[in-house]
């Protein structure tokens, strides 16, 4: 450990000194320039248009009807299931973990022939609650503070309606994909596991007589993971994390993004070496710490403004089909706002979530498909849809235009304010040095967010250059040089690419879906037997 730890900071330190150095001639500027014809190309191939006026990319619509498909053909599992999910996490079920045991006159267990299957149950690394927690750490993230004020000041606050419908929907596409992880995944000699879209795809298609188009989708995932990995689950969150840490130190030089930046890949460095262990163990104490601290913060304020909570709500319905902000294009535009912030803050459909829920130990794979669909509930039903009440509560009295300058920046007393800042604002309103603990909610935010993305990066690197200790260190080097790129870039240029990056994932992993969703549907109707017979 010690030993991997000072190659990181051998490698790691002269690349920041010169970062340092960039940065006093304009590191931002560079960063920006440098990013932003990338950002663009991604946006153009990975966004691009089905509709015109207003503008409808067909990534969206795949995301979303495919969401509304899985929902209507497992038959509402977002709600059916809702209650076995909290008692799975619980485990209230642990006891079926372990396997039937068969009577010695049984010849089959389960369906398999005795003697000739594998204890699927000591296969795993982590608990449910652990892989709950992992997975809730990459997706509960900046993207519930700044990516919900991103959406309300474009979109207004009808956004927080369709993001709240894109949540709801995106249960039923997380309990599917988190299913096939389980079920198709990877476990070395050691007992490591290795699991997500890149193996579901080449595995569960190649069973299906499409051994190259698995390989194929299955790479492409893996690319643009790893892409995911360095923008929305890294840059992005450093860039939030640094932009309120900066405001809160009151730092203006233009050398303390990059050296906030180091501070945190040395941070984040420490508890990735550990692996998915070690980072099991630290997202199942921060996660439902700062979960916990953010959502009583956000009550308070809403309840300590309980007569505004009716006109609020009437405001996100009514705005969702009658909008004010301009520059979005009406109802569409809306739409499209609330969709888009909401798939990046929960990625159901992007896969990533899969790969932390394939470690779990579990011998039914449905098992974690359905712990796996409580995410998005957390995530965007619960979480966004607070702090979206937030901010409009505070909104309430004329502190800002919706629609803002139509890139997300809105006008408070004089400052231009974006993303995190104007969450920041709101809260300051309600709650005395309140600055100081929505800086700290970032951060912590921010922090699980990027080790947990670590380990999504991390495994589709290893499906691509394989299992090698310097394949793991190469990335893990990389992963760190882009905290403290993101501390000290623009936040536009970074979510932009970032965008890009997680909705690229959606191609290949619907393909995997939707060849193997039948998979899915077996393997459900197998663990709730199992949890009927266990219940005689």
């Amino acid at each position: 450990m010690k030993r991997y730890l000072l190659s990181i900071f051998t490698l790691i330190f002269p690349l920041i000194t010169l970062a340092q150095e960039t940065v006093e001639k304009g590191l931002d500027q560079r960063i920006d320039e440098g990013f932003q014809p990338v950002s663009d190309f991604f946006s153009n191939v990975i966004f691009f248009n089905v509709w015109k006026d207003p503008d409808i990319p067909f990534v969206l619509i795949l995301l979303v009807g495919s969401a509304a498909f899985f929902t209507l053909y497992f038959g509402f599992p977002n709600i059916r299931y809702f209650g076995k999910a909290i008692n799975t996490v619980r485990g209230k079920y642990d006891e079926i973990e372990g396997g039937h045991q068969a009577s010695e006159t049984s010849m089959t267990i389960d369906g398999d022939i005795r003697d000739t299957i594998r204890d699927e149950s000591k296969e795993g690394e982590v608990s449910h609650f652990q892989a709950l927690a992992t997975a809730v750490s990459g997706t509960v993230g900046n993207g519930n503070i700044a990516g919900v004020a991103l959406a309300i000041a474009l979109g207004g606050p009808g956004a927080t309606f369709w993001m709240i419908i894109c949540g709801l929907l995106g249960m039923s596409t997380k309990f599917v994909e988190c299913t096939l992880g389980v079920q198709y995944r990877d476990v070395d000699e050691e007992g490591t596991v290795y699991g997500g879209p890149m193996y579901y795809i080449s595995k569960g298609l190649k069973d299906r007589g499409f051994t190259n188009l698995g390989k194929i989708a299955a790479v492409f995932f893996a690319i643009f993971c790893i892409g995911g990995s360095f923008g929305g689950g890294n840059a992005a969150q450093s860039n939030q994390a640094t932009v309120v840490l900066k405001e809160l130190m009151g730092l203006e030089s233009t050398s303390a993004g990059a050296i906030i930046g180091l501070l945190m890949a040395i941070l984040v460095g420490i508890i990735i070496i550990g692996g998915i262990k070690r980072i099991a163990a630290v997202t199942e104490k921060v996660v439902p710490f700062m979960a916990v601290l953010y959502i009583v913060a956000c009550l308070y304020i809403i309840f300590s403004n309980s007569g505004l909570i009716d006109d609020a709500i009437s405001l996100i319905i009514t705005e969702a089909f009658n909008p004010r902000a301009i520059g979005v294009g009406g109802v569409i535009g809306v739409l499209l706002v609330g969709f888009k912030r909401a798939a990046f803050s929960n990625e159901a459909g992007a896969g990533s979530a899969s790969i932390a829920h394939s470690a779990v130990k579990t011998k039914y794979s449905a098992s974690e498909g359905l712990v796996a669909l409580l995410e998005p509930f957390i995530d965007t039903v619960v979480i966004c849809t607070m702090t979206a009440l937030v901010i409009i509560i505070f909104n309430f009295g004329g502190a800002f235009e919706y629609g803002g300058d139509g890139l997300g920046a809105v006008m408070i007393d004089g400052v231009s304010y974006e993303g995190a800042g104007i969450t920041s604002k709101a809260f300051a309103q309600y709650i005395p040095y309140s600055n100081v603990f929505l800086t700290i909610a970032v951060v912590l935010f921010a922090v699980s967010t990027m080790i947990s993305w670590s380990y999504y990066g991390l495994q589709s690197w290893k499906f691509l250059f394989g299992r090698g200790k310097t394949a793991d260190m190469t990335y893990k080097l990389l992963f760190l040089l882009f905290v403290v790129i993101g501390a000290a870039a623009s936040m536009k240029s970074i979510w932009d690419f970032s965008d890009a990056m997680i909705f690229a994932m959606v191609f290949p992993n619907m393909i995997g879906l939707y060849f193997l969703f039948p998979v899915v549907k077996k393997q459900l109707k197998r663990y709730l037997e199992a949890i009927k017979e266990a219940k005689a």
